[in-house]
């Protein structure tokens, strides 16, 4: 087993640091310089602060990244709808060489369904549809039948498509539930947990779950890629500047209880 360590760009407000182009490609120069494998953009439309575009700002830094590979982690494909965002993703592989992984899921914040107007309580017959047809577009294989959320044509071609002939690889988000795992053993080309909602010891038990998945449905689950995201860092020789950092400003901006992140 090898660990790779990904950073994820800086697309939230957080403290006084203003948005620009050059806070992002300073973060990719800092995780190509000290060998990082990953460069990733999460996904939110609204958020307790201000956020910005994930896959616009992943692609604004496609010419800094080197060979880092290129992430979404995830992407809020049930939201954004497969047909527009099969169009963003091949794009960035395209411009990319071929470096990007997908990774997608419904996204947890009901606030951004509400934005969209759409019932929060559908996004996982969503998602699934979703999934379905971002595949089929990606591969250029014949597009699901019955399509009840994305009624996409069956004679339509992504053009152009994605760098790599077999397509961009999808991995699936989820924290680690039953069903989760059994989408991606499913659906999924790999799994991203929720890293500060999960323990090391959750994870494992997750992990021979999701074998046992692969397994049940003929995948072999050696070399069934997974990964963790997002884990929150705040590096400081001071212990009191750290938990400044965690009680007044993290756990403020993601309505989680501090001794919850500590770990």
């Amino acid at each position: 087993w090898r660990v790779e360590l990904g950073v994820h760009l800086p697309l939230m407000q957080f403290g006084q640091d203003a948005f620009s182009l050059r806070r992002l490609e300073a973060n990719v120069d800092a995780a190509r310089d000290c060998g990082f494998a990953a460069v990733a953009a999460n996904d939110h439309l609204v958020f307790q602060t201000p956020w910005l575009d994930g896959p616009t700002a992943l692609a604004s830094i496609i010419g800094r990244s080197g060979e880092l590979t290129l992430a979404t982690t995830i992407s809020l494909a049930a939201l954004r709808g497969p047909v527009l965002l099969a169009k963003a993703l091949a794009a960035i592989d395209v411009l990319s060489e071929g470096r990007l992984v997908a990774g997608l899921g419904p996204g947890s914040s009901e606030r951004d369904y509400r934005t969209l107007g759409i019932d929060f309580g559908e996004r996982w017959q969503r998602f699934d549809e979703a999934i379905a047809v971002l595949r089929a577009l990606l591969r250029g294989q014949p597009m699901p039948e019955h399509l009840r959320y994305y009624p996409v044509p069956s004679d339509i071609a992504l053009a152009p498509g994605p760098c790599r002939r077999d397509g961009i690889p999808l991995w699936i988000g989820s924290w680690g539930s039953r069903a989760g795992l059994a989408r991606v053993a499913s659906a999924g080309d790999g799994w991203i947990a929720s890293a500060y909602n999960t323990t090391p010891e959750r994870f494992a038990v997750a992990r021979l779950a999701l074998n046992r998945a692969l397994q049940d449905r003929g995948r072999g689950p050696g070399g069934f890629p997974n990964a963790l995201a997002t884990m929150w860092t705040w590096v400081s020789e001071d212990r009191a500047e750290c938990d400044r950092v965690l009680t007044d400003v993290l756990a403020p901006v993601l309505a989680r209880d501090p001794d919850e992140l500590r770990g």
